[in-house]
């Protein structure tokens, strides 16, 4: 009976947490679907819902190319991070050094650099470089936070896999590259896919350096969104709309790969 009761006392706590937690959610898309009249004048249940808002952002170019950008972006980052992340796990994991323990710590502590710290250095070497306002450029910047991240996420992940399987593959004659790509990526599966969607999102998300490091042509969605605040009041309705349409790949990578996401959590991902 005790054990029953704790139960739903842990279910109505859940469900309260939920439902603060997305309460912010519902308005911000409701009132995508407002006038901004409505908005300013009425109470916050008042809906008559109309398309107006969402068909102002995409009529509005900066918008549009911001979600393109932030596409390529986040793509390139994500791939590049979890790619050589990976190869990074799974060499610590494999290769025992004195320093190991020193890299780790090292790429930790460059995960917990704040961003705006090196958002002055960034800026002054892709200038020089010509990657100023350039995705290549923003996308080195999303890598700087994105690849220690997935190096400390996998790292658990190949060294819970059997040395077995590395002494067989190097029995059937495999090097080094061939055991980490064949044997050890497939294993690792389930920690690839937490790595490559938690570094998507981030970098999806990502505000400051997209702010410091682009102008017109690499703008990011984030910072366009920026846009919609107004000269003399924000646009509500379209800040609204526009962050519903940046809520949705969130959501439907979040969903989509819920199964790997859970799976790949509970077999230690966040324990690293």
């Amino acid at each position: 009976m005790r054990k029953r009761t704790m139960g739903w006392i842990i279910f109505f706590i859940a469900l309260f947490i939920v439902v603060v937690e997305l309460f912010p959610i519902l308005i911000v898309v409701l009132n995508g679907f407002k006038k901004d009249i409505d908005i300013w004048s009425r109470n916050p249940f008042y809906f008559k819902p109309t398309l107006a808002s969402y068909k102002k952002v995409f009529e509005n170019e900066d918008f549009v190319r911001g979600l393109k950008n932030s596409l390529i972006a986040a793509s390139i980052s994500s791939f590049v991070s979890v790619f050589f992340g990976s190869m990074a796990s799974y060499g610590l994991s494999r290769y025992r050094f004195k320093i190991n323990d020193g890299i780790i710590f090292l790429l930790l502590l460059l995960r917990m650099v704040p961003q705006i710290t090196l958002s002055l250095p960034f800026y002054l070497i892709f200038k020089k470089m010509g990657l100023s306002d350039n995705i290549l450029g923003l996308s080195l910047a999303h890598i700087s936070f994105n690849l220690p991240y997935a190096v400390a996420l996998l790292l658990p992940f190949f060294e819970g896999i059997p040395r077995d399987f590395e002494e067989a593959a190097k029995i059937d004659g495999c090097k080094d590259f061939q055991i980490y790509w064949r044997i050890f990526f497939p294993l690792a599966s389930a920690g690839i896919v937490v790595a490559a969607v938690f570094t998507f999102l981030m970098s999806w998300n990502e505000f400051i350096y997209a702010l410091v490091l682009t102008g017109v042509r690499a703008k990011t969605a984030p910072v366009a969104v920026n846009g919609f605040l107004g000269q003399y009041a924000p646009l509500w309705g379209q800040l609204s709309a526009a962050g519903t349409i940046m809520l949705i790949p969130v959501f439907a990578i979040t969903l989509g790969f819920q199964r790997y996401i859970i799976k790949g959590l509970s077999a230690g991902g966040i324990k690293g």
